[in-house]
């Protein structure tokens, strides 16, 4: 591993790097913050990608993309006098003291519950606003979005006590959700079926697990058994649309052994 004075070089090189393909590249020398918008929230993806695959090159590779959009950032607003790299590294240390009084003050916390609750508290606080849940992006994908408001309201005690509780509301809201159906009324369908997710992804809380990750990884198994099933057809010159559904389920069943 790389000493502090390493990791700062490399930093300061990357820094150079920057001003030098800022002054010099034609790309580099065009884009603006709404430019690399689209940009940044890809190379997001393909970082949590790499997270979920546990694959730690390419997780360095990625986090290395995801600096270079932020150095970036950063040039640009040193640009107009508005901030630099300097200011974005203070900006975020501030906020880590303030936001730890139990560890840069003199708060008491007994658990990670205690620090969640602080940590929304102050958030409150600094940003002024009037609702727990302005701090949650309209811009989040909806499953994440539910996860993060059950996570802060929960930070401040509006939660279940028991994973059991939400189990049997995910049953009351799957009760729902099939009175709507047998009624066929689409707009109710539709209303009742984002309860069941809702409570899916409150006992998916409780009982600890990231719901995202989970339907990320299930969207990767289903992906890779489709397509063993496409290419063990494909070998025997054999069309899918050729085959029944049962014949289908022959391959499918032989897809989950390499689960």
């Amino acid at each position: 591993m790389n000493t502090r004075k390493e990791q700062l070089a490399a930093i300061d090189r990357l820094l150079t790097i920057m001003d030098e393909l800022r002054e010099q590249c034609p790309w580099d020398k065009k884009q603006t913050l709404e430019s690399l918008r689209h940009l940044t929230i890809e190379e997001t993806y393909e970082l949590a990608d790499a997270i979920l695959a546990n694959d730690l090159n390419e997780i360095k590779k990625e986090l290395g993309d995801l600096l270079l959009h932020i150095t970036f950032y950063a040039k640009i607003g040193s640009e107009t006098n508005s901030f630099d790299i300097g200011d974005v590294a203070t900006a975020i240390s501030e906020k880590l003291i303030h936001r730890h009084p139990h560890i840069y003050g003199d708060v008491n916390v007994e658990n990670e519950e205690d620090v969640k609750k602080n940590w929304e508290e102050l958030k409150l606080k600094e940003k002024g606003n009037i609702s727990l849940l302005q701090g949650v992006p309209n811009s989040l994908p909806a499953l994440v979005k539910a996860n993060r408001i059950q996570e802060k309201v929960s930070a401040v005690g509006f939660d279940w006590e028991h994973p059991e509780q939400v189990w049997e509301k995910v049953q009351e809201e799957l009760s729902e959700l099939n009175e709507e159906i047998i009624k066929g009324n689409k707009k109710r369908i539709e209303a009742e079926f984002g309860d069941v997710l809702f409570s899916m992804v409150n006992y998916a809380r409780l009982i600890g697990v990231n719901p995202e990750n989970a339907l990320e990884r299930t969207n990767l198994k289903f992906k890779k058994r489709f397509e063993y099933l496409e290419n063990n057809t494909m070998k025997k010159g054999i069309k899918l649309t050729d085959l029944s559904l049962e014949e289908m389920d022959v391959y499918w069943e032989q897809a989950k052994k390499f689960d």
